[in-house]
């Protein structure tokens, strides 16, 4: 047991002793460095590069560096570098329209620091123009970076970096799509007023590049416009470019809204070549509205007697901007009022005109002497044929005390007496 104790402790000094050696006689840790290499920088699409006219999209570039480096030296007398030579510092890349139909909205980016056989991403905001005509279109690509260009070694422990800046011009390809787009050419209004229904004429012509196939021409509400279709889409059929059509919508306006002009949305659903269905981007009209129908009572406070049934007169006009058809006026009978005959029909009222309605009021026999004012209501159709209710006007009734009558008795006595009298004075003369 001590020889084999011995043994080993004997091992592990020549095991030291060797380690230690090799230490002392071991050269020193080698540098490298790289003679030849330079970056080199291509660009390429990620993802689709067509695009339609007005669309707003973002372009996604992929920078490659396909740089490589053939031939590196090294020696322990040599300070390895800080960057190779095929690395593409502080690439800066920026995207131009040039002579295509678009606008760029991103400003040129930073990307950093791109070594050899590596890649990095930029992305570009593009707005293509809405009269974009289809076709493929070259748009300018550049992208400025440094490189180190060579590197001066002084003595073991200096070294001076020498770099160059560098621009590339390169060129991506957009492509813009073939589309139907519309471009308003008239508007007409008919009977289109506050509160009612009318008629809005459009005509729209294709000034895109696409045939529109089995094609609707369409009209919709726009946010919160008070303009609401009712009747809001005609079929066109074939809908090539250059062409016009023209179709009438029904639309109802709110009857919350003042006279004035509202937007109104105006769109074309399409077949495309391929028979995919598509939408044609929307084009907003204004459409001009007037005033709504109101009414008034002009005439004077009606005369009524205590304890009486009297016929009154109420005059009605027109004060709105278009013609009520076939009107009828309603007067609302209550204490100390009632009324067998509270309707009247007015007839045709343009804007102005006035008409009489004639009502039969029963008077209470305990009805306080005072002015009272009763409802009243004209209804009426619009243009189209729709029902519509004015809003509620005050009648005036003034309730006065019944006048003093004489009994018919007493008449007929008092003719009597004067008969009688008048037959003595003749006898008296004769």
């Amino acid at each position: 047991m001590a020889n084999a104790s011995l043994r080993t402790t004997s091992i592990r000094v020549l095991i030291l002793a060797a380690l230690i050696l090799a230490g002392i006689t071991a050269p020193a840790l080698a540098g490298e460095k790289y003679i030849s290499g330079t970056p080199e920088l291509r660009t390429a699409i990620t993802g689709t590069n067509e695009f339609s006219p007005g669309e707003e999209a973002v372009v996604h570039l992929r920078i490659e560096n396909t740089g490589i480096t053939d031939v590196k030296i090294i020696r322990s007398d040599i300070i390895t570098r800080d960057d190779r030579p095929d690395t593409a510092k502080m690439a800066l890349v920026g995207l131009k329209a040039g002579s295509a139909p678009l606008s760029i909205k991103t400003d040129d980016q930073m990307i950093g620091d791109i070594p050899g056989g590596s890649s990095a991403t930029a992305a570009f905001t593009i707005q293509v123009d809405e009269d974009a005509a289809a076709g493929r279109y070259a748009v300018p690509i550049t992208i400025e970076y440094t490189y180190l260009g060579r590197a001066e070694q002084y003595g073991e422990d200096l070294i001076r970096y020498f770099y160059t800046t560098r621009t590339v011009e390169d060129y991506i390809h957009l492509v813009v799509k073939p589309d139907l787009r519309i471009q308003i050419t008239g508007i007409e209004t008919e009977a289109l007023n506050v509160g009612t229904e009318g008629f809005v004429t459009v005509s729209v012509r294709n000034i895109g590049s696409e045939e529109g196939r089995s094609a609707t021409l369409r009209i919709q509400r726009s946010g919160a416009s008070p303009l609401i279709p009712t009747d809001a889409s005609s079929f066109i059929g074939d809908f090539p470019a250059g062409a016009e059509v023209t179709r009438t919508f029904k639309v109802a306006v709110s009857k919350n809204a003042e006279p004035g002009e509202y937007p109104l949305d105006i769109i074309v659903d399409y077949k495309d070549q391929n028979g995919q269905l598509k939408t044609s981007d929307p084009r907003t009209a204004g459409i001009a509205t007037g005033g709504k129908i109101e009414f008034s009572a002009v005439s004077p406070p009606s005369v009524v007697a205590v304890g009486q049934k009297t016929i009154i007169d109420v005059e009605y006009r027109n004060i709105g901007e278009a013609t009520a058809y076939r009107a009828t006026a309603r007067i609302s009978a209550v204490d100390p009022f009632t009324s067998n005959d509270d309707t009247a029909y007015l007839g045709d009222l343009a804007p102005g005109e006035s008409a009489v309605a004639r009502f039969i009021l029963n008077v209470d026999g305990g009805a306080v002497e005072k002015l009272y004012g009763l409802d009243s209501e004209v209804r009426y159709r619009d243009a189209l044929d729709n029902t519509q209710i004015s809003r509620t006007m005050k009648v005036e009734v003034e309730v006065v005390p019944r006048e003093a009558t004489i009994p018919p008795v007493l008449i007929g006595a008092l003719l009597i007496a004067i008969i009688g009298l008048g037959y003595w004075y003749y006898r008296k003369q004769q």
